[in-house]
C-alpha cells in the first residue's frame, strides 16, 4: 500500500492527533507542517524528521497531499479549510467546524463544489461511553427519547480556557459553541434530530473577578496547564482579553420535538459529563464517562431513590485520549480519504452543533431571548448524507 501523504497545519494542543496518523511504511505519513510560530515547527520535525515545515498553510497547496489535518486555533478553521477543499485536498477540521454559523456553510458549500472530502474531528461520537448509550437506545432500553440533560463540569477550565485565545470572543465565539460543541453533537445523535429553537443564560461569574494577567504570545499549551492551579480564585495570569463565560445553561428544542439542556461549569473540582436520558420507558444516565465508569437504565415500576439499577453496563476503552476514542477518529478519516464511504461524524452535524452553540451563545447574551437556529441547503444536507457522493 502507498503511504498517504498528509499535512499538519495548526501545531498546537490537538496536533497530537495527527501522530496517529504517522505510520510510515503501513500506509500514512505526516510529511509537511505549518504553524507561524518557529518554535512549533521546530518541536514538530523532531517527530517527523523527514517532513517539511512552513509558516504559511498556503505553503502546502502544492505539496501533492492526500489529506491535511486542521489543528489550528477555532477562528483559522474556516479559511484553511476552504483554501485546502477548493485546491481539491481533502481536509480534517478539528471541531468546531467555524465558529459561525455562516463560516460552516461556507466551508461545506466548499466541500460540496470542489467534492473533495471534508471530515469533522468530533472525537466523542467514538467515545465508548457515548457509544454504549446510543446502543441502548437503539435496542430500545428506554423506548423513545424525550429528553436529554447534560451537566459539563469542568475542573481544568482556569487553566484550558481563560489564559489563552479561548477567552477571546473574536476567536470563539464562545464556550457555549467551543466547548460545549461536543456534547450538543452528542445529544443531537442520542436524540436522532436537531436544534431548532434555543435559549440560554450565563454569565463570566468567577474568573473575571481575578485581576492577575498574563499575555502569553509565544508560550505553549503545557506552559500553563497544571493541577496545582487551585482553588479556581487563586488563579494566576489569566488572559489579557477575558470575555466569554465561565458558567451557562441552555434549552433547545430539537426538530424531532425532543427537549435537550446543556450545563457548563469551568469551576468545578472534577471533570467529567453526566447525561441523562429520559425515554418513554424509562431513563438511562451515566456515572464516569471513561473505562470504569458505567452507564445505569431504570426503567421497573416507579420507586424513591435507588442505586441500584435494572440494568448496568460497564464502559470500555481507556482512561486517556477521549477514552481511547482519538486513535479511531483519525483511523476513520484516513479510511474516508482513501476509500470514501459513510463515517460516524458528520459535517452536516458538526454544523448543527455550531448553529446550535451560536443560537445559544446570542440568546445568552441577550437576556435569554428564544433564537430560532437557520436553516441549511437542503442540497448541502442530501450531498453529505449521501456521503459526499452527488
Amino acid at each position: 500500500m502507498t503511504d498517504l501523504r498528509l499535512g499538519v497545519v495548526g501545531l498546537g494542543a490537538r496536533s497530537y492527533l495527527a501522530g496517529h496518523a504517522h505510520r510510515p511504511g503501513e500506509g500514512s505519513a505526516i510529511v509537511a507542517v505549518a504553524d507561524p510560530v518557529a518554535a512549533q515547527r521546530d518541536q514538530a520535525l523532531e517527530k517527523y524528521p523527514e517532513a517539511t515545515a512552513y509558516a504559511d498553510h498556503r505553503e502546502l497547496l502544492d505539496q501533492k497531499l492526500d489529506g491535511v489535518f486542521l489543528t489550528t486555533p477555532d477562528d483559522l478553521h474556516e479559511g484553511p479549510a476552504i483554501d485546502f477543499l477548493t485546491a481539491g485536498i481533502p481536509v480534517f477540521v478539528e471541531k468546531p467546524l467555524a465558529i459561525t454559523t455562516e463560516g460552516c456553510d461556507r466551508v461545506l458549500q466548499a466541500a460540496y463544489e470542489s467534492g473533495a472530502r471534508l471530515y469533522v474531528g468530533h472525537n466523542m461520537r467514538h467515545m465508548p461511553v457515548v457509544q454504549t448509550m446510543r446502543q441502548l437506545i437503539q435496542d430500545g432500553a428506554i423506548g423513545d427519547v424525550k429528553a436529554i440533560w447534560c451537566r459539563h463540569f469542568i475542573g481544568h477550565g482556569g487553566d484550558f480556557y481563560f489564559k489563552d485565545w479561548h477567552a477571546d470572543r473574536r476567536r470563539t465565539t464562545g464556550l457555549l459553541l467551543q466547548k460545549g460543541a461536543h456534547d450538543i453533537d452528542v445529544m443531537h445523535w442520542l436524540a436522532n434530530g436537531y436544534t431548532r429553537r434555543v435559549n440560554a443564560m450565563g454569565a463570566l461569574t468567577l474568573y473575571g473577578g481575578i485581576e492577575d494577567r498574563l499575555d502569553r504570545t509565544g508560550q505553549r499549551f503545557s506552559d500553563f496547564v497544571s493541577s496545582d492551579n487551585w482553588p479556581p480564585l487563586e488563579q494566576k495570569g489569566l488572559a489579557p482579553v477575558m470575555d466569554v463565560e465561565d458558567l451557562s445553561m441552555a434549552n433547545l428544542l430539537l426538530d424531532n420535538g425532543v427537549f435537550v439542556t446543556y450545563e457548563q461549569c469551568h469551576y468545578t473540582p472534577d471533570y467529567w459529563r453526566n447525561y441523562t436520558v429520559i425515554g418513554t420507558r424509562g431513563r438511562l444516565e451515566n456515572f464516569g464517562d471513561t473505562a470504569g465508569g458505567v452507564v445505569k437504565v431504570w426503567n421497573s415500576r416507579r420507586s424513591g431513590y435507588r442505586e441500584d439499577a435494572d440494568l448496568v453496563v460497564e464502559i470500555a476503552g481507556e482512561s486517556d485520549h477521549h477514552g481511547g476514542a482519538d486513535p479511531h477518529l483519525v483511523n476513520e478519516f484516513l479510511t474516508f480519504v482513501r476509500d470514501g464511504g459513510t463515517t460516524l461524524t458528520s459535517p452536516v452535524a458538526a454544523r448543527a452543533a455550531v448553529a446550535a452553540g451560536v443560537a445559544a451563545t446570542n440568546s445568552l447574551r441577550s437576556n435569554g431571548v428564544p433564537i430560532d437556529v437557520p436553516d441549511l441547503d437542503p442540497a448541502l444536507i442530501a450531498y453529505f448524507d449521501n456521503g459526499q457522493v452527488r
